[in-house]
């Protein structure tokens, strides 16, 4: 590993108590500044000056999403590899701050959580109508039958099923397929929808970051308009390499990058779109090989489509809870 900056700036950097904060909080997800901000009880414009100088110092990287500018830490870089020192050399001044920080983490999580939930179960019905609405459902599908090659698809995972769409289309080419979805309502709609199409499936509640299946146990996984909710993408990315069995298919179904901003109140979408290069960077992460399939424009948004293939002779990464 190289160090961005002689070892003198590196420490400098980080020799305040507010950004050694900082940075055990993206250590565990993507934030915004506004929830940093909210987080740490600090205005933005001096949460913002602390961010600038570990960005300029190669710990974290910033990526700006409409009126939104989220942080994360450098996959692969230094400030993974400092996080463990920091939470061992950790006084109880500074352990109390980050036990609280947590505390305060949570809070923004179930946030975020509940407000997607609150829109899913107050649209359960139409949700299908409003996908339509962003492209031609017909030639996004069409593009994902040509993505799957038309072969058997093995053991299917659609996380996120929503109204089982994903399942209906595809689950009679596959040997077994499960729905995952963190809405009882959505998957109450599901089941009553694939029942109709007589299509046989497994519909589990369940989150994208903590998937109720153990390693290596899909051989197919579809993310289908799901991403945009995610606010830790790269670790629901990580948590569906984790299912896939050796030279299993992950395929990602997501909007490129736009500036639809009334999306975030209106439809409770997170992310504004996903650049090529975040997309296959959280895949190669995740121990994928990620490649662009096909990018679908229609109006004012495009939806792109991802691949990533597990290698053929790859080990568990980790066991199943």
């Amino acid at each position: 590993m190289s160090f961005p900056l002689p070892l003198s700036e590196l420490f400098q950097a980080l020799a305040d108590p507010t950004r050694l904060r900082l940075l055990t909080l993206l250590g565990e997800m993507e934030l915004s500044v506004g929830e940093l901000a909210q987080l740490l009880s600090q205005s933005q414009p001096r949460v913002s000056r602390h961010l600038k100088i570990l960005t300029d110092a190669g710990l974290i990287e910033r990526r700006k999403e409409g009126s939104w500018v989220f942080l994360a830490l450098i996959p692969g870089g230094v400030a993974e590899a400092l996080l463990p020192l920091i939470a061992a050399a950790a006084g109880e001044a500074d352990r109390r701050a980050f036990d609280t920080d947590q505390a305060r983490l949570a809070a923004v999580r179930r946030d975020r959580a509940e407000a997607a939930q609150r829109y899913f179960a107050g649209h359960a019905e139409e949700w299908d109508a409003i996908r339509s609405l962003h492209v031609a459902e017909s030639e996004v599908e069409d593009a994902i039958a040509r993505a799957l090659g038309g072969e058997s698809l093995g053991r299917l995972v659609d996380i996120g099923t929503g109204t089982g769409r994903m399942i209906e289309l595809f689950g009679r080419e596959a040997e077994s397929a499960v729905g995952i979805d963190k809405s009882s309502e959505m998957l109450r709609l599901a089941r009553a929808k694939l029942h109709a199409a007589s299509v046989a499936a497994s519909l589990r509640q369940g989150d994208m970051y903590a998937l109720p299946l153990a390693d290596g146990s899909a051989d197919c996984v579809l993310l289908h308009q799901v991403l945009h909710y995610a606010h830790a993408p790269a670790e629901a990315i990580g948590e569906a390499a984790r299912v896939l069995g050796p030279a299993g298919r992950l395929l990602i179904v997501d909007f490129a990058p736009h500036e639809r901003e009334e999306l975030r109140e209106r439809a409770q979408h997170v992310r504004l779109g996903f650049a090529d290069e975040s997309v296959l960077g959280w895949m190669e992460a995740a121990g994928l090989t990620g490649q662009v399939v096909e990018h679908l424009a229609g109006g004012e948004l495009t939806v792109t489509l991802w691949s990533g293939t597990k290698a053929a002779d790859c080990l568990p990464r980790r066991k199943a809870a």
